[in-house]
C-alpha cells in the first residue's frame, strides 16, 4: 500500500472532494454506530446525532490535531441493557454520564502526573495484542454479514458473491485507482455492491418507499425530516431519581476498559498517520475528548462514544488525514439524524455489502496491532512477552467471559476484548521482567520533556 500522505491533518479539500471523503467515513462508521442502539433499545437517529456531536467536541478538545471519528461503543452493550432493566433507558443514560466523568478523572490525572504511569500499565506487549483482538474479534461478525442471509442467518451464495465483489472493488481501487478515485475506494466499493444488490433483489427498500409515500401525500415535513427520540435529563426524567448503586456498579467500571481501548486506538492512529498523538496534542486531551463525547451522548439519549477502528482503517487505506474530512462526516451524521429519507437510504445498504468492506477494515485493525509489536521490536522469543501475547489473543478471540454475581441478585459480565485487556494488564503487572514489555519503540521511551509537553 502506498504510505505517502494524500492529505495531511490540517489540509482542506475542495468542496466536492470534501463531501465524498466525508461520506466515505460516514459509511464506514454507520453500520456499527446504529447496530449498538438496535441491540440496546436506543434510537439509531439519536446515535447518529450523538456520534456527530461527540466527534466535533473531540476535534475541538484535541485542538483539531487528531483525525478520529467517534461512534457507538460496543463495550457498553451489555451494561446498557442491564442498566435499562433496572432503571430504564434513563438509568442507563445516567450511568453513561458517570462513565464519561471517569474519562475526565483519568485525563486530569494524566495532565498532572504525565503519561508514563499509564504507559507502564499499557505497554506495547499488552496494547498490540489487544488491538489484534479488536480486529480479529470482529472477524466472525464481518464474515457472517458477508455470507449469511440477514432474515434467516443461513448461508447465501448470492450475498457472499456480492460481498466478495464489494471487497474486490475496494481492494483494486486501493491499489490501482488514480487521482480523486484513489481517495474513495471504500465508497466506490459500497456503491458498486449496492448497485449489484439492487439488480439481485436483496435491497430492502420498504423504508425508502415509506418516506416517498409521505412526500407524495404532501407531508413535506414528515417526508423529509424526522424528529429523533431524544431522552433529555431534567426534561424527560430526573437523573437523581433513577440513579442507584447497581447502575453505578454496572456502568462505571467499563470506562476503564474502554480507556485502554482508546489508548490502543491512539497508538494505532499515531502509527498510521506517522505522528505521536499521545505526546501532541496529548493523551489527556484525547481521553478528555472521548469522555466529553460520552457525556454529550448520555444527555441526548444515545450510547457512549468511542474512537472507531473502522475509520482508522479508512485513514490507513486512503492516507487522507484531514480533520476537516472527519469533521465533515460528523456534520453530515448530525444532519442525517434529522433527515428520514437519507437515513432510510443508508439503512437499506445490504448487510452483505457492509460485510465485504468490513472484512478489509477489521483486518487492517488486527494488522495494525501486529505492526505495533513489530515497530516496537517486541521480542516474542522472550517467554514473558510470549505468555502475555498468547493469553490476550486466545481469551479475546476465543470469546472467554467471566460472570460476577452481584449482591442484588444480578450479574456483571466481562467478556471478549474487555476480559483480554484486563488479563493482559494484570499479567504485565505481576510477571517479572517488565522492561521487556516496551521493546525498542520510540513511542514508549518517553523522557521527562515529553511528559511535560503532554501535560501542557
Amino acid at each position: 500500500m502506498n504510505q505517502e500522505k494524500m492529505m495531511d491533518v490540517h489540509e482542506v479539500p475542495k468542496a466536492t472532494t470534501w463531501m465524498m471523503l466525508s461520506l466515505q467515513h460516514l459509511f464506514a462508521m454507520f453500520g456499527a454506530t446504529i447496530l449498538v442502539p438496535f441491540l440496546t433499545g436506543l434510537s439509531p437517529a439519536v446515535a447518529l446525532i450523538s456520534s456527530g456531536t461527540g466527534t466535533l467536541s473531540y476535534l475541538l478538545i484535541t485542538r483539531g490535531k487528531i483525525p478520529a471519528y467517534l461512534g457507538s461503543s460496543f463495550a457498553f452493550i451489555v451494561p446498557i441493557t442491564a442498566a435499562s432493566e433496572i432503571g430504564g433507558i434513563e438509568g442507563a443514560m445516567v450511568g453513561s454520564f458517570l462513565a464519561g466523568l471517569v474519562y475526565g478523572a483519568v485525563a486530569l490525572l494524566i495532565k498532572v502526573a504525565g503519561v508514563r504511569w499509564i504507559m507502564h500499565i499499557l505497554p506495547p506487549v499488552v496494547v498490540g495484542p489487544v488491538i489484534i483482538v479488536i480486529g480479529l474479534g470482529l472477524a466472525s461478525t464481518a464474515v457472517g454479514m458477508a455470507m449469511n442471509e440477514p432474515s434467516t442467518g443461513t448461508y447465501s451464495f448470492t450475498h457472499f458473491l456480492i460481498a466478495m465483489l464489494t471487497l474486490s472493488v475496494t481492494i483494486l481501487g486501493t491499489l490501482f485507482f488514480k487521482g480523486f478515485m484513489k481517495l474513495i475506494p471504500i465508497l466506490v466499493g459500497i456503491v458498486t455492491g449496492y448497485t449489484v444488490s439492487l439488480f439481485a433483489g436483496i435491497v430492502d427498500t420498504s423504508g425508502i418507499k415509506e418516506q416517498w409515500n409521505e412526500l407524495q401525500s404532501g407531508n413535506l415535513w414528515t417526508g423529509i425530516f424526522e424528529m429523533p427520540d431524544f431522552v433529555l435529563p431534567f426534561v424527560d426524567y430526573a437523573p437523581l431519581q433513577v440513579l442507584n448503586g447497581e447502575i453505578i456498579l454496572l456502568m462505571v467500571p467499563i470506562a476503564i476498559v474502554t480507556i485502554a481501548e482508546h489508548i490502543g486506538d491512539q497508538m494505532v492512529l499515531s502509527k498510521v498517520a506517522g505522528k505521536n498523538f499521545i505526546e501532541k496534542p496529548g493523551l489527556h486531551r484525547s481521553i478528555a475528548g472521548d469522555g466529553v463525547a460520552t457525556i454529550l451522548a448520555s444527555m441526548l439519549g444515545g450510547p457512549p462514544n468511542t474512537t472507531y477502528g473502522e475509520n482508522i482503517g479508512v485513514l490507513a487505506i486512503t492516507r487522507v488525514f484531514s480533520v476537516f474530512v472527519v469533521g465533515g462526516a460528523a456534520v453530515i451524521a448530525i444532519c442525517f439524524g434529522f433527515i428520514g429519507m437519507i437515513t432510510a437510504v443508508i439503512a437499506s445498504v445490504p448487510q452483505a455489502v457492509m460485510g465485504g468492506v468490513s472484512i478489509l477494515l477489521f483486518g487492517i485493525i488486527a494488522s495494525n496491532g501486529l505492526r505495533m509489536l513489530v515497530d516496537n521490536e517486541i521480542d516474542l522469543s522472550n517467554q514473558r512477552n510470549l505468555i502475555i501475547t498468547s493469553v490476550i489473543m486466545i481469551i479475546g478471540v476465543g470469546g472467554a467471559s467471566i460472570v460476577i454475581p452481584l449482591p442484588t441478585g444480578t450479574t456483571l459480565q466481562v467478556d471478549g476484548m474487555a476480559l483480554a485487556a484486563i488479563t493482559g494488564i494484570v499479567l504485565n503487572l505481576i510477571l517479572p521482567g517488565k522492561h521487556h514489555s516496551y521493546g525498542n519503540g520510540s513511542m514508549f521511551q518517553t523522557n521527562e520533556k515529553s511528559e511535560s509537553d503532554s501535560a501542557a
